[in-house]
């Protein structure tokens, strides 16, 4: 596979799409674009806002119109998406279509040890009790989505350099 300019990074919170996302756009000297940094923009208001006010489905409209545009608006960049970007309403087949994406395979261990210092009231799906409870249930149903990324990278400190060796490939 040729390298993509658009590369989508995919896979759950903590999971470092946006750290990896920007480092690897400065690899490659593309755009970096974080999806929900995009939507809060345009919604002015943050995530968390928009599900407590509008709700889920609205979010995910939003999220899918804000994907589709960026997609049909740049031809190259490097993108961290949402944990729940792919799973929802054709999404995933459109990153496909139209790049490289790349699923981020952090264990839930490493995910609970990084969102332990985070303010998790900007996470509106993992603000609950019992945090390794949702993750574990989280990852298990979003996994079948993010297995049909083109590349996956397991582990707890995969780097931008990792990403792209492997995308390089």
């Amino acid at each position: 596979m040729a390298l993509s300019t658009r590369i989508f990074l995919i896979g759950m919170p903590a999971s470092g799409k946006s750290t990896l996302g920007k480092e690897l756009a400065d690899l490659l000297q593309l755009q970096f674009i974080d999806l929900d940094t995009e939507i809060e923009e345009k919604e002015a208001r943050t995530i968390s806002e928009i599900f407590n006010k509008a709700g889920e489905d609205y979010f995910r409209e939003v999220e899918q119109s804000n994907l589709f545009n960026i997609i049909d608006d740049k031809a190259s960049f490097v993108m961290s998406t949402g944990g729940g970007t792919p799973c929802y309403d054709g999404n995933m087949s459109k990153m496909i279509k139209n790049g490289t994406v790349v699923f981020l395979d952090v264990p839930v261990e490493e995910l609970l040890e990084r969102l332990q210092n985070q303010d998790l009231a900007t996470r509106p799906k993992l603000n609950q009790p019992d945090l390794e409870s949702i993750l574990t249930i989280t990852i298990k149903s979003r996994r079948s989505y993010y297995q049909r990324a083109h590349y996956t990278l397991k582990g707890k400190a995969i780097t931008a350099q990792e990403i792209l060796a492997t995308i390089k490939d």
